[in-house]
């Protein structure tokens, strides 16, 4: 954990004023040439935010996760781009190896993770294996003391920089579903892998994801994450804080949309008064306003829960589910109070409507969410 209220308070303060004076104004070239600058993810580095949540003992701040949702918030208040470039390090292409690992892999990969010279990715989903990931085929055969990997991994964030792939891979074909899936550390450079072009995708210019080829790569046995055929609960476990990240990450992008809509209608005119002076904008603005406080919450207090010890598999796909809902309407409010000028890309909105679209179907649709929300009541009432 950061060290004291006080050193908190201060990183999340400077986190912010990062956020609105470097950040924000360069959202729209972001956007228009789908990169985010080197000099922006170097500054990104000096505030140790590719380490947030990597313990201090490996070069991290150690971030519990109440800490890692109230920096996701932040982040949030600019374009989703700029939060991905760390995302990965700090999430899902971090803590598989920092919950399972072996002290020698955690020495060999987690420093450089937390300084951001390594590049860590989560790749689990493939062409036919999305939310049903226990149908994944990519496999991994032994050899000798090593694996051999075969297999294509679809829509992987971050690949193209990755230097380190989390991979899940059966390990025991006889074995159906999510039995006999193993994790392996699967490091950039080894021979055999390839990373397509990056996707062209509806929204989120400059957060990239492709995919990525295993062809007859060999890794040594070693690069084993946990026991084999553990990699389905070594994910499940990434996830879990994934999506309390997402959430939080929605609850900052309302917040954004939120005070965009409010300058707007304060600013235009309309019959001779500002916008902002008509109750059906009035009421537009207060259900936007009302629906992110109460996503803050959700995820505030079940990230604590978390930090506790306890079991919030179910309220962290609750969070996700709510938070993720939320933003879209708060999104298509925030057009709608707009008028005509939300539709235009010179306005945040018209980007922010067309991002904030994807946190509803990745690490976990909508739909899964509730399948897991639902099972776990069935599975309490039947306890």
């Amino acid at each position: 954990m950061i060290r004291d209220q006080g050193s908190l308070d201060a990183l999340l303060a400077t986190v912010r004023r990062f956020v609105r004076e470097r950040l924000v104004p360069h959202e729209a070239a972001v956007a228009e040439s789908g990169e985010v600058s080197e000099a922006l993810v170097a500054g990104m580095r000096d505030l140790g935010l590719f380490g947030l949540t990597i313990p201090e003992a490996y070069g991290g701040l150690g971030a519990t996760t109440e800490e890692e949702v109230l920096f996701a918030m932040e982040m949030g208040w600019t374009s989703p781009a700029f939060r991905a470039r760390f995302g990965t390090n700090i999430g899902i292409g971090s803590q598989g190896l920092v919950n399972g690992g072996t002290e020698e892999q955690k020495q060999r990969y987690l420093p450089r993770l937390a300084r951001g010279e390594l590049i860590g990715s989560f790749a689990l989903t493939e062409p036919e294996a999305g939310s049903d990931a226990g149908s994944l085929t990519t496999r991994a055969r032994r050899d000798g003391n090593g694996w051999v990997l075969n297999g294509r991994k679809r829509f992987i964030t971050n690949s193209p920089y990755a230097g380190l792939f989390t991979v899940f891979a059966r390990t025991d074909p006889d074995q159906a579903g999510a039995r006999g899936v193993s994790a392996f550390l699967v490091e950039r450079d080894t021979p055999g892998i390839s990373v397509g072009a990056p996707d062209r995708k509806m929204g989120q210019m400059g957060a990239h994801t492709a995919d990525v080829v295993f062809d007859d790569a060999h890794v040594p046995g070693d690069a084993l994450l946990g026991r084999e055929g553990e990699g389905f609960k070594i994910a499940m476990r990434v996830l879990d804080r994934g999506r309390l990240h997402i959430a939080a990450a929605s609850v900052g992008n309302a917040d954004r949309l939120i005070a965009e809509s409010l300058t707007y209608a304060l600013e235009r005119k309309q019959f001779g008064q500002p916008i902002a002076e008509f109750q059906l904008i009035q009421a537009m603005l207060a259900d936007s306003r009302t629906e992110a406080l109460a996503a803050r919450c959700m995820v505030l207090e079940t990230a604590r829960r978390r930090d506790r010890g306890e079991d919030v598999g179910a309220d962290a796909a609750s969070c996700k589910l709510f938070a993720t809902e939320m933003v879209g309407r708060v999104a298509d409010r925030a057009v709608q109070i707009h008028g005509g000028n939300g539709y235009m890309a010179a306005f945040p909105v018209e980007r922010f409507y067309r991002d904030v679209r994807l946190y509803r179907l990745y690490e976990g649709t909508s739909q899964i969410q509730q399948l897991v929300i639902a099972r776990a009541m069935i599975k309490g009432a039947q306890a």
